[in-house]
């Protein structure tokens, strides 16, 4: 699913000079790794060894995973959680984990196509006033230099904070969209997708304009929590007096290797969330997921993107929490273990809508959330959900803050969200323990040529 390639061996962040003979480091990519979190899914709510580094001291990828294995071995001969015990974990430059790397350039932008990430920074702007097309150019060049810098695992080119020193890429992925009001503020109403037009209202939309759209979108991703916010405050920086923040999420997921083997990631209800997600595989997915590049409405400088919407959803989890697990299964229309269909099977086997029980009541609720998001019932709409669990903090009612930052992507939003959320807004279960919050919808262009900026076909064309 990712254009997600492991270099050989990579010397760990380093300020300037250093980072420079690091970058060098590596360049030869090797096959590319599976996934490390699956992304496979049904609807969430509502709607995841070069020389310089040698001499550098740093242990190849190969070497690294031989002494790797090597200690294993010893720790299981001795009786593991012994050896864990009786004395802390001896560094080592760069575990399997941070040496992940996912290459900026390409034809789709990092952070749609790689599977679920543990931590997760959403950010908005709004253009500073007086701030239009040249300035805002200009920061998406050093937006695009920065990205492609700390996602091969180099440090930020000016003043970097060293909060990612000694770290490896971490799988790092930073991604860029535009919001309505961009477009009037550079003067290129011309250049606005139909597409990008506001979303309705929904009953069930309780929304902090505050914390809603923004005129350039950022999502930050990565496998280590220092990484992701060494990329939030590079970025940050970066926008400089042309830009200012407008609202800022923090989210994560649980971490890779966390599990035996790879599977559906859980939210914070406990529900397994993804199952059904559309799969690269399948043979419809980029018409579904991506803005073609010919045929379409949209405009030229949308070819290979797609549109993010973006929803903070919280969870009433006391309300939640007070259901037993089979009224949960109910709202959800699956088994909370396994995230098996109530009509029977496993996972990934297909839901039976017509099934009944011996009294001749449906076994998956007519109003079940699982039924609704089903693509087979909304006109073959589907959207591409990739979400970060959030929390903020316990009120002093003693009610937590938390929930889902809900991020899905679509070549058509109106055909993919709007279809879906309009017949949830009619009566899904779900709806009385969740409360729609924020909402953004983001022009998320393709991918930058080696050479190019991301946006550069909009800003430059």
């Amino acid at each position: 699913m990712a254009d997600q390639s492991i270099p050989e061996a990579r010397a760990p962040r380093t300020p300037k000079a250093a980072s420079k003979a690091a970058s060098k480091a590596g360049s030869k990519a090797a096959p590319e790794a599976a996934p490390t979190a699956a992304s496979k899914g049904e609807a969430p709510l509502n709607a995841g060894a070069g020389d310089d580094a040698s001499r550098a001291g740093v242990l190849s990828r190969r070497r690294l995973l031989g002494t790797a294995g090597a200690t294993g071995l010893v720790l299981g001969a001795a009786g593991g959680a012994v050896g864990y015990a009786a004395r802390p974990a001896e560094a080592t430059p760069l575990a399997s984990l941070g040496a992940g790397q996912v290459m900026f350039h390409g034809k789709h932008q990092p952070g749609i196509l790689q599977g679920l990430q543990a931590r997760g920074h959403l950010v908005a702007f709004d253009l500073a006033a007086g701030a239009g097309r040249k300035e805002a150019a200009a920061l998406l060049r050093r937006w695009s230099e920065t990205a492609r810098r700390l996602m091969a695992g180099e440090a930020a080119q000016q003043d970097d904070t060293d909060v990612a020193r000694d770290a490896g890429p971490s799988s790092l992925t930073i991604t860029f969209g535009f919001g309505f009001g961009f477009f009037a503020r550079t003067g290129l109403e011309k250049q606005r997708p139909v597409a990008l037009d506001p979303l309705p209202d929904f009953s069930s939309d309780q929304l902090d304009k505050a914390r809603s759209n923004g005129d350039l979108w950022v999502q930050i991703g990565a496998d280590d929590a220092l990484v992701a916010f060494h990329a939030l405050r590079a970025i940050q920086k970066d926008a400089g007096k042309a830009a200012k923040v407008r609202w800022q999420m923090n989210g994560f997921n649980r971490s890779p290797g966390a599990t035996s083997s790879p599977m559906t990631a859980r939210n914070l209800m406990g529900q397994m969330d993804g199952t059904r997600n559309p799969k690269p595989a399948e043979a419809d997915f980029d018409r579904r997921i991506f803005v073609p590049q010919s045929g379409s409405k949209d405009p030229a400088w949308m070819a290979n993107g797609s549109y993010a919407v973006v929803r903070r959803i919280r969870m009433l989890l006391d309300d939640w929490e007070q259901l037993s697990v089979k009224a949960q299964e109910e709202v959800i229309g699956r088994r909370k273990a396994d995230g098996a269909p109530l009509s029977g099977g496993t996972e990934t086997t297909e839901m039976d809508l017509e099934k009944t029980d011996k009294a001749g009541n449906l076994v998956v609720p007519i109003n079940a959330h699982a039924r609704i998001t089903r693509p087979d019932q909304n006109g073959g709409a589907a959207m591409l959900r990739r979400p970060f669990s959030y929390h903020d903090g316990i009120g002093a009612d003693g009610v937590p803050d938390a929930g889902l930052l809900f991020v899905c992507w679509q070549a058509d939003p109106l055909r993919g969200f709007v279809t879906v959320q309009r017949k949830l807004d009619r009566g899904d279960a779900l709806s009385k323990y969740i409360r729609h919050e924020s909402s953004g919808l983001f022009a998320v262009p393709g991918g930058a040529a080696e050479g190019e900026y991301v946006g550069q076909r909009l800003l430059e064309g």
